[in-house]
C-alpha cells in the first residue's frame, strides 16, 4: 500500500495510518520505521521487541496490538512481491516511540502524537465517558480528570525540585505558555475575558480541557520517565510538552486553545456534578 504524505493539515503519523477490512486503524511497522528515520528495517526490529515486552508487562495481549503480517509491495512495471511486515495498533505505536531514539526530533513528535491520541482513545473507551451525551457532562468528567492529574503532576514536579508555591505557579505558567502560544495564566485570563477570581479550568469546554489534560499527563510522565531534576529543567519540560501538544493540535487541523470559546462556570452544573459519579481507583 502506497502512502503519499500530501496533506499539510495532518501529522505524518496520521497520514500513514491504514484501515483494515474490519475498519480498524493500524500502522505498518515498515512505514513507521521510515518516518522515524531508521535506515533499515532490521535496525527497527529491536524497538518492536521492546514494545512487545512493554505491552506484555502492561497486562495486554501482545497479538492484539502487534501482529506479524505479509504485505504486498510494488517492485515496478505493475509487479508486486510479498514482504514481512508488522501490523501495529495505536497503542503499539505509542510503546514503540517511547522506546525509539529520543534524540530524533521526529521521535519526540511521535511521542507527543501517540500519547495524545492514545490518551484520547482511552478516555473515549472508558465506560463512564461512553455514557455521556452532552457537552456539559463531558466537561464535568474531564474537569475531574484534570483535577486528579494535576495532583499527580504536582507530585512529579515536587520530586523534580519544584517545592515552593510560587515555583509551582511559575512551573504551571510554562506549561500554559507552551500550549497557548506564549500566554501565561494572566494572559489567558485577559484573552478569555475572565475575572481574576475565576479559575481558567472552570471555564473551558471539553476540547480545551482535553488539551490541558494531555499537557498535564504527558508532562508528569516525562518528568518521571527521564528523572528530570531542577526547577529550570522542570519548567522547560512543561513548556516543551505544552508546545508539542499545541503542534499536534495544529497538524490535525484543530482550533488553538486560546481561540476556543469561554464556557460558563462548571460550578453551576450542580445537577450534572451529582449525576456523574466520582472516579474510583
Amino acid at each position: 500500500m502506497e502512502n503519499k504524505l500530501t496533506n499539510p493539515t495532518k501529522t505524518v503519523f496520521e497520514q500513514i495510518k491504514r484501515i483494515d477490512k474490519n475498519k480498524n486503524e493500524y500502522w505498518s511497522a515498515r512505514e513507521l520505521s521510515k518516518v522515524l528515520e531508521y535506515s533499515e528495517f532490521r535496525h527497527f526490529r529491536p524497538v518492536i521487541d521492546k514494545a512487545k515486552e512493554a505491552c506484555k508487562l502492561s497486562g495486554y495481549a501482545v497479538l492484539d496490538h502487534i501482529e506479524d503480517i505479509l504485505d504486498m509491495v510494488s517492485i515496478g512495471s505493475g509487479a508486486e512481491r510479498e514482504i514481512e511486515d508488522v501490523k501495529l495498533s495505536r497503542y503499539a505505536c505509542y510503546l514503540i516511540v517511547q522506546n525509539a531514539d529520543p534524540s530524533k526530533e521526529i521521535v519526540a513528535l511521535g511521542q507527543t502524537y501517540f500519547a495524545v491520541q492514545t490518551r484520547l482513545q482511552e478516555i473515549q473507551q472508558m465506560e463512564a465517558y461512553q455514557e455521556l451525551r452532552t457537552e456539559d457532562e463531558k466537561r464535568v468528567f474531564l474537569r475531574r480528570e484534570m483535577s486528579e492529574h494535576n495532583l499527580h503532576l504536582a507530585k512529579a514536579a515536587k520530586d523534580a525540585g519544584v517545592i515552593e508555591p510560587i515555583d509551582y505557579a511559575i512551573f504551571q505558567n510554562h506549561g500554559y505558555k507552551g500550549l497557548y502560544g506564549g500566554l501565561d495564566a494572566k494572559g489567558i485570563h485577559n484573552r478569555k475575558g475572565l475575572k481574576k477570581s475565576e479559575h481558567i479550568l472552570d471555564h473551558m469546554g471539553s476540547t480545551e480541557l482535553a488539551a490541558n489534560l494531555f499537557r498535564a499527563t504527558q508532562t508528569e510522565e516525562k518528568l518521571i520517565r527521564e528523572n528530570i531534576k531542577g526547577k529550570q529543567k522542570a519548567n522547560q519540560t512543561h513548556f516543551e510538552v505544552g508546545k508539542k501538544v499545541r503542534k499536534t493540535i495544529e497538524e490535525i487541523g484543530g482550533t488553538m486553545p486560546e481561540n476556543l470559546p469561554v464556557a460558563e462556570s462548571i460550578k453551576i452544573l450542580k445537577d450534572i456534578n451529582k449525576k456523574i459519579a466520582p472516579k474510583r481507583n
